[in-house]
């Protein structure tokens, strides 16, 4: 018991399970959307069951299929995997139980979610390949988080009957690909030396900067829309202004002759950015329900 004990919290240490953060705030937000308001006690639940079920399939898959390349990488040879913390097989078992989870979620929530499910439950572990023949993997993994929130109206409305999760998708998708792009620099050295595909290691440091700044820009023009779209008032506007100003002190954090503060930018800034906007058109949309 004491080695499964210890195996179950190196694996969630290895996933960084605290990071569901970042999606999590975006499947609330397109529930609450859909629900106008407070989605049902049940449909939370299951909602985050498979949130996390999902990522953590996701999570525990990548690093079994870059368990040799994180091996080789000095950034990140000293993960479970490659340093022998974990046998493979135990991590290949935690893969298969989350995928359950997310299955299980699925299937209680309505018909098309679960019908949906291998479509992304396929996504996520694609992704895990991508950058071994593409330098798109940035906007595939911006596809992967963007199923959460068009997922969660699907879970409460059991259809995509409106845009607004669309757009919204849209946002987290662009503004995934953007902070992938960042965090991917670090590794552009590596990733040349490995013959793997991204676009710091296609396009160089400097470059990468501004195709993450205009991924960025994309998604803030499609945040504007949301809110357009969505009428929800000055709390939304307030997120809108809030979500600018990150991403704008997120890019001033990073320099192409200084990556010190990439993980500042990477994970500080991207929490915010998720918790920001549930909170303000989560709030509004709650707010307008009361009136």
């Amino acid at each position: 018991m004491a080695t499964l004990l210890r195996n179950v919290r190196i694996t969630l240490e290895m996933i960084k399970i605290e990071h569901t953060l970042f999606a999590l705030p975006f499947a609330f937000l397109g529930a609450v959307l859909a629900a106008n308001g407070l989605p049902s006690a049940r449909q939370v639940l299951w909602i985050a069951l498979a949130m996390v079920g999902a990522r953590s399939t996701a999570m525990a898959f990548n690093r079994i299929a870059d368990r040799e390349y994180d091996g080789r990488n000095p950034r990140t040879n000293m993960r479970a995997l490659p340093a022998g913390l974990l046998p493979a097989s135990f991590v290949w078992v935690f893969t298969i139980i989350s995928a359950a989870i997310f299955f299980l979620a699925a299937a209680a929530l309505n018909r098309l979610t679960l019908t949906l499910a291998p479509v992304a439950l396929a996504s996520i572990l694609l992704y895990s390949l991508t950058k071994r023949w593409t330098l798109l993997s940035h906007l595939v993994l911006g596809w992967c988080l963007s199923i959460a929130p068009t997922g969660a109206w699907i879970a409460v409305r059991g259809a995509i009957d409106s845009p607004v999760p669309l757009l919204l998708s849209l946002v987290v998708m662009l503004w995934t690909a953007g902070f992938d792009v960042l965090y991917a620099c670090q590794d552009c050295d590596f990733d040349l030396a490995e013959g793997l595909h991204s676009i710091p290691q296609r396009f160089g440091i400097g470059r990468s900067l501004w195709i993450a700044r205009i991924l960025h820009a994309q998604a803030f023009v499609a945040l504007l829309a949301l809110y357009w779209l969505t009428q929800l008032g000055p709390l939304a506007l307030a997120g809108v202004i809030a979500t600018g100003l990150l991403l704008i002190y997120q890019h001033r954090l990073v320099r192409a002759d200084d990556l010190s503060r990439l993980n500042a930018a990477f994970f500080t800034t991207n929490a915010f950015v998720s918790v920001i906007l549930f909170l303000t058109f989560g709030g509004a949309a709650m707010t307008r329900t009361l009136r």
